[in-house]
């Protein structure tokens, strides 16, 4: 069992389904929202690496990505901010390709396990192409989170819950990242063929963003992951809102 594996299995054995709460690094007082979300609650936190072309990305996620590039956020910052917390959840980073090979793999690794962060989840990495890094992860102990779509064919979706660690990210909807109004009216059915052949927990995420959305998921999944209506709520109002949505959230599940 891995530490995020735990989290799940701490919130399944108190009859919950896992929050899994997102914050983009740099943009705005980072320790004060990652401490802000701990303490509301999260089980699991994922710490946003901005990226100046982050594909999976709606118009929330670009924006609090350019401001965190404008005031010259690098992963090593975030990084080293990181390993200054002390948080409950397990935290693991959230980032595109392009700034893991410019440090490389195996100091990426490092360096997440030295941050005292517990994995990774890289959007823009293929399953084919995700061996090397799964390695360097896992020599540090550390978990390479892969993402299912709904345009993933069955046998593929298998295969790729076969090499997970951690929990699987279920993408609900086709598309970016963003507040959605409904969820697909298949997703219960998607969850369920996902969890039936994968030996780690599921989570989904994308359009989640409203107490109602993440409790009509309890038991329907293992994490519910809410990211955008988190990013817009702290860019607006502060942390102090950030909280008090995470805590509505956690009560809903």
């Amino acid at each position: 069992m891995s530490r995020l594996s735990d989290a799940f299995a701490a919130a399944r054995a108190q009859g919950r389904t896992a929050l899994v709460c997102y914050a983009m690094g740099g943009d705005g007082d980072t320790a004060a929202l990652l401490e802000g979300i701990d303490a509301a609650g999260a089980d699991v936190i994922e710490l946003g690496v901005p990226f100046s072309d982050p594909i999976a990305d709606g118009p929330v996620m670009q924006a609090a990505a350019t401001r965190a590039i404008a005031a010259k956020t690098t992963l090593r910052d975030l990084l080293s901010m990181a390993s200054r917390l002390r948080l409950r959840a397990p935290m693991v980073a959230m980032g595109y390709m392009n700034p893991i090979e410019s440090m490389g793999s195996r100091a990426f690794a490092r360096a997440l396990r030295e941050a005292g962060l517990c994995g990774a989840i890289v959007p823009d990495l293929p399953l084919e192409e995700a061996q090397p890094v799964r390695d360097d992860l896992a020599a540090e102990g550390l978990d390479l989170v892969p993402l299912v779509a709904p345009t993933t064919p069955k046998e593929r979706a298998a295969r790729i819950a076969r090499t997970a660690r951690g929990f699987v990210y279920y993408v609900s909807v086709t598309g970016v990242t963003g507040v959605r109004a409904a969820l697909p009216d298949d997703l219960e059915r998607r969850l369920a063929e996902l969890r039936a052949v994968s030996s780690v927990p599921v989570a989904v995420g994308f359009g989640i963003s409203r107490p109602e959305q993440a409790a009509a998921l309890k038991g329907k999944a293992d994490g519910v992951v809410v990211g955008s209506a988190l990013v817009a709520l702290h860019h607006e109002q502060g942390v102090a809102a950030v909280a008090a949505l995470v805590r509505s959230l956690r009560s809903a599940l």
